[in-house]
């Protein structure tokens, strides 16, 4: 299932919904470009331009490449944001974990770590069905630790029962656009309210809002 989001005042940019990859599921076109860009990925250190990728698959015009790149997204193999080949990761190396050195102090000096305790598995979180990627624009959010440029995983809402107050949810308003807030149900009324003083809380009819999803986590670049 994919979510296309429109953008508005705060808004979020769709990029790819995430399932766990099946790897006899690829074409050979596709399964020549992923493992052309992996190897790119893990010699350079960054993602290749779309030319590039022409050049490497003797290819002369774009299409074919972004239709691979859609493919890999799709069947969970990248995370790509169309038409902006540097913003692609390989999942697998997302999902195979962080290894979790220790703690390190925001206030007074602790011993350092010296040795892995465990692994930070994030492969739960990109198992749930249909997760899916927003980029934020905007800071309306930024009291909540969430700011312009990041990047959110989102659990697909089927029943807006499931919502408790407090979520933080990605949510459409048809004709004004979609955002993301704090979800606050009081008496028959929806408030999609932000983490900052500066916006003001929006006031609405259930009927009068879709919500896409619940937030999972969130990715930042530094």
């Amino acid at each position: 299932m994919q979510f296309l989001l429109e953008i508005g005042t705060n808004v979020l940019e769709y990029i790819c919904f995430m399932e766990k990859p099946d790897h006899n599921n690829l074409t050979d076109a596709q399964n020549e470009l992923y493992g052309w860009i992996k190897d790119y990925m893990k010699n350079f250190k960054h993602s290749p331009s779309i030319r590039q990728m022409m050049q490497a698959m003797k290819l002369k015009s774009p299409a074919p490449i972004q239709s691979r790149l859609k493919h890999l997204q799709e069947k969970g193999y990248i995370s790509w944001q169309e038409g902006k080949a540097r913003t692609m990761q390989l999942l697998e190396e997302i999902a195979e974990g962080v290894p979790i050195m220790g703690s390190v102090a925001a206030g007074g000096l602790i011993e350092t770590f010296s040795d892995v305790q465990e692994n930070l598995d994030i492969s739960e979180v990109l198992r749930k069905k249909n997760v899916f990627a927003l980029t934020v624009n905007g800071d309306s959010m930024i009291d909540a630790c969430i700011a312009d440029g990041d990047m959110v995983l989102m659990e697909p809402i089927s029943d807006s029962c499931s919502i408790r107050n407090g979520d933080i949810v990605s949510a459409m308003v048809p004709g004004l656009g979609t955002t993301l807030k704090y979800f606050i149900k009081r008496g028959g009324k929806i408030f999609l309210e932000a983490a900052n003083p500066a916006y003001d809380p929006i006031e609405l009819n259930l009927n009068e809002v879709v919500f896409q999803g619940k937030l999972l986590a969130v990715w930042r670049k530094i």
